[in-house]
């Protein structure tokens, strides 16, 4: 790939207007700003909990919901199945994309800290 098609990626060139933004900000909000992702990057190991956190409740009503899901051969396990592994899925992705981001910024600005 020749390197100004790569330049024009659209994920490249939204890092370079992320990192424009920040470049527009004084030190002190810029710091404020590395303060707050940083909080949040950490408060996303919320989903992953949450995630683990369900099976555990679901066990605790075990034969409630073995009786309601099995009963006279019904299919509502199948159903059950899948909506909790699709938004066991849904949630996961969020979770480290929203992660993945926070590491971006935080580098940002880093670097643009560092060079101050």
């Amino acid at each position: 790939m020749p390197t100004e098609e790569i330049k024009k990626s659209r994920y490249l060139q939204e890092t370079k207007a992320i990192k424009e933004f920040y470049q527009t900000l004084d030190k002190e909000t810029l710091q404020l700003i590395y303060y707050q992702i940083a909080k949040e990057k950490n408060g996303t190991g919320i989903i992953p909990i949450f995630a683990t956190a369900i099976p555990w409740l679901l066990f605790l009503f075990a034969n409630p919901l073995e009786s309601f899901l099995f009963q006279d051969g019904s299919s509502y396990w199948i159903i059950f199945a899948f909506l909790y592994l699709v938004l066991l899925s849904i949630s996961l992705i969020l979770h480290f994309k929203e992660k993945a981001w926070a590491v971006v910024h935080v580098k940002i600005i880093q670097d643009i800290l560092a060079e101050r």
